[in-house]
């Protein structure tokens, strides 16, 4: 099965949109890889089945609505930055899909919302946990030790 490179994908997507969005961190550039490894295995852009999530990062657009709803919204700026990745042609949903640094810039985002500081950078375990509570939460059928896994097969695969 053909997937992106991991360290492609940092470099040539996830650092610059979370730059772009003034929100790069080691930390959240490892948490932003991280969530795309597990949530699509850096191949798939359509939840498997009937599933509505989009992209690397399997974003809903019940999640993507909500994000500019009850956060951009009052936060003009950042969503000023976000809205500048944005391919203007696609609709909302085709850029969730097909636009790779706008959607890891809502996963950022995503994180961002949240009160919890994120984990040290090198801290797969704490990404983990950290992505199961924030991003899978309680309903989604991930667990911590499948992301470690995960995480870790495929960083050791792209040495």
């Amino acid at each position: 099965m053909a997937k992106m490179l991991p360290s492609q994908t940092l470099a040539l997507v996830i650092r610059p949109a979370l730059e772009k969005l003034s929100l790069w961190s080691l930390s959240a550039e490892e948490l932003v890889l991280g969530t795309a490894i597990v949530e699509s295995g850096l191949t798939y852009l359509k939840q498997h089945g009937d599933g509505p999530a989009l992209g690397l990062w399997q974003v809903e657009p019940a999640t993507h609505d909500d994000l500019y709803t009850n956060f951009l919204n009052f936060r003009p700026e950042l969503g000023s930055k976000l809205m500048q990745l944005r391919a203007p042609n696609l609709s909302m949903d085709e850029n969730l899909a097909t636009n790779l640094m706008y959607g890891a810039a809502v996963c950022r985002l995503c994180y961002y919302r949240k009160p919890d500081a994120l984990p040290e950078a090198g801290d797969i375990e704490g990404q983990a946990a950290f992505w199961k509570q924030h991003y899978n939460t309680i309903f989604g059928k991930g667990t911590v030790s499948k992301y470690v896994y995960k995480v870790q097969q495929v960083l050791k695969e792209a040495v």
